[in-house]
């Protein structure tokens, strides 16, 4: 190794000359890991600095190989480069930053013509870090007009809904002491049922859950259906029951591919909307949108107005500061695609996932529950005369190849199924599909010839967004 001659010619030091790191660092060099639980002693050149969390992260899984998750993980260059322009532009300083505040503004009425508000520009909505912010947002709006129609003293509020549904909503009951009533899956039904949603309806009830798709399996539920049901109840009961549609997936989906079906602001009874500009939005993590039909639908007082910055601004979200890079970034890809560009993005999305799925389904030993034709999504289960391996041995082989594939059990009443779940995104093309397909056959002689199932750790049954 070479030496460091020092101010004294004498005083001579190993000089580290790694060419990968190319730091002669006369503080120690790399020949030590820095600390992990502490601060460094010394500060470290930042192209080192850079190296070293780089290199680390080199372990992570690769994102665009990764079928669980719904969130974008690829988007146009031009995309990033406007998102570093705005890193450091806070959303919350509207003040400031008037024309981030005007895009997120235009974002709230596109989306509310996207999704048939009956007067958009009467809309009121706002943008959030993602879907689970704009759950807990509106299940608040849902609780606090239940507690403006005096309900009696003592009486707890409830929320019904289906049990497929994302784990943010069991957070807003528990943060906002809500009693969950929740409509178990039957059969091969893996989602709510009108009927029996409008049977956990009381005078208690703030409102019901509707999922635009289940993330358990990629199916729309019938909201449709449901706001006909709780129509039936109020002609009965007199109970006027709103419901709140999380499209945090197919909000951005059914636009544009199934413009027939109704489940959004066409429907009286829908006070609100979310979606994840992060999934389906096709933009990078986070940011999310909730919409409500009207301002009634959002009371008054769950809007704060603030004098900050040396301006008034109405704020309702639950975070404060948070980066206007992703807003920014919505707006482009609205403009960008428009609705013709979006309708081909997401219809080459399903595309992919329907073919995908039955090249699956060709393998014969596997089992379609959904086939991707409502979210780009689709969920598979080992066939009946498979007993050698189970779909926690295919998830833990395919990681092997650097595929993440989701292997978890139903919820109650069909927990005796665990199934695998490929999640299909723009960016995972027809090409990666087929390789996806060609790594699963090579596994299948060597789980064929296994003795037994190799795995027998359960998956938790939980939703993958947000």
């Amino acid at each position: 190794m070479p030496l460091h001659k020092g101010p004294d010619k004498h005083d001579e030091r190993p000089m580290s000359v790694n060419p990968f790191y190319g730091e002669a660092n006369p503080v120690g060099g790399m020949t030590e890991a820095p600390p992990k639980h502490r601060l460094p002693d010394a500060p470290l050149p930042p192209s080192t600095a850079y190296q070293l969390v780089h290199d680390e992260l080199m372990l992570d899984g690769n994102s665009r190989l990764n079928l669980a998750t719904f969130v974008t993980t690829w988007m146009e260059p031009q995309a990033g480069i406007l998102m570093g322009e705005c890193r450091d532009k806070n959303m919350i300083d509207k003040d400031e930053y008037p024309r981030t505040a005007e895009l997120e503004r235009r974002c709230v009425a596109m989306l509310a013509d996207l999704w048939n508000a009956p007067d958009p520009a009467a809309a009121v909505g706002c943008s959030t870090t993602g879907s689970s912010e704009a759950c807990m947002l509106a299940g608040m709006a849902l609780k606090r007009r239940w507690s403006g129609r005096n309900p009696k003293p003592g009486a707890r509020p409830n929320l019904v809904m289906g049990i497929n549904v994302q784990v943010c909503w069991d957070k807003f009951c528990n943060f906002w002491e809500v009693e969950p009533r929740l409509v178990p899956m039957e059969g091969d039904r893996f989602h709510l049922d009108p009927q029996a949603a409008a049977a956990l309806c009381d005078e208690n009830t703030i409102g019901v859950v509707a999922i635009l798709g289940s993330t358990f399996d990629g199916s729309y539920e019938p909201v449709a259906d449901l706001c006909a049901a709780l129509d039936e109840l109020q002609e009965r009961t007199g109970l006027d029951i709103p419901v709140h549609v999380d499209g945090a997936s197919g909000g951005m989906i059914a636009p544009f591919l199934d413009e027939d079906l109704v489940w959004d602001f066409r429907l009286p009874r829908v006070a609100s909307i979310n979606t994840s500009g992060h999934k389906y939005g096709l933009v990078y993590p986070g940011v999310g949108w909730a919409l409500w039909r009207d301002h009634d639908a959002l009371p008054e007082e769950l809007v704060f107005r603030v004098n900050y910055l040396g301006g008034d601004m109405p704020t309702f979200a639950l975070n404060f500061s948070r980066p206007g890079a992703q807003v920014v970034a919505q707006y482009y890809t609205f403009l960008r695609l428009g609705r013709e560009g979006y309708r081909a993005v997401q219809q080459t999305t399903r595309d992919v996932a329907g073919r995908l799925a039955e090249r699956v389904e060709a393998l014969g030993d596997f089992r379609l529950l959904t086939r991707g034709d409502q979210l780009p999504v689709f969920a598979f289960t080992t066939g009946h005369d498979v007993t050698a391996y189970d779909v926690f041995d295919v998830s833990r082989r395919l990681r092997e190849s650097g595929w993440l594939v989701p292997a978890y059990t139903f919820p109650p009443n069909r927990e005796d199924l665990s199934v695998l779940r490929v999640v299909c995104r723009n960016g995972f093309s027809a090409d990666l599909a087929e390789l996806f397909v060609e790594d699963l056959r090579r596994l299948l002689p060597e789980l064929r010839r296994q003795p037994h199932p190799l795995t027998k750790d359960k998956g938790a049954a939980t939703g993958f967004h947000h």
